[in-house]
């Protein structure tokens, strides 16, 4: 899977939310979220190409970005690498651990619940 910066994670939210999306787009985006500047912004996006996570259209004098890299992928390789470091690779730990934290409020506990049953059930 491939390895996403925090920084570059910024840029793929963006991406993920708003695709197809220019480079000033993405650029109008990140001024609301961080003070990067400019440059900062097309260096993460050109990494994140070089990546394989996103690609680029030309559209005129515009580049246009997609992802190649889906956010339920990611977010799964995510959370196994998680539940491997942390949690001998045992999801029910994972989620037992967010619990005995205090992570999750009730109302998630019960969502939760009713998500396992659900998948129980099919």
């Amino acid at each position: 899977m491939i390895k996403i910066s925090d920084a570059e994670l910024e840029i793929m939210q963006v991406i993920w939310d708003k695709s197809p999306i220019s480079t000033n787009e993405i650029v109008e985006a990140m001024s609301h979220k961080k003070s990067w500047n400019m440059c900062t912004v097309h260096t993460l996006i050109s990494r994140l190409e070089k990546k394989g996570a996103i690609e680029h259209k030309k559209d005129g004098r515009l580049y246009i970005y997609s992802p190649l890299l889906l956010k339920k992928d990611y977010a799964a390789s995510e959370s196994r690498t998680l539940a491997r470091r942390f949690y001998d690779g045992a999801v029910s730990k994972m989620v037992m651990g967010f619990i005995d934290s205090d992570m999750l409020s009730s109302d998630e506990i019960s969502e939760l619940r009713k998500m396992l049953d659900e998948r129980e059930n099919k």
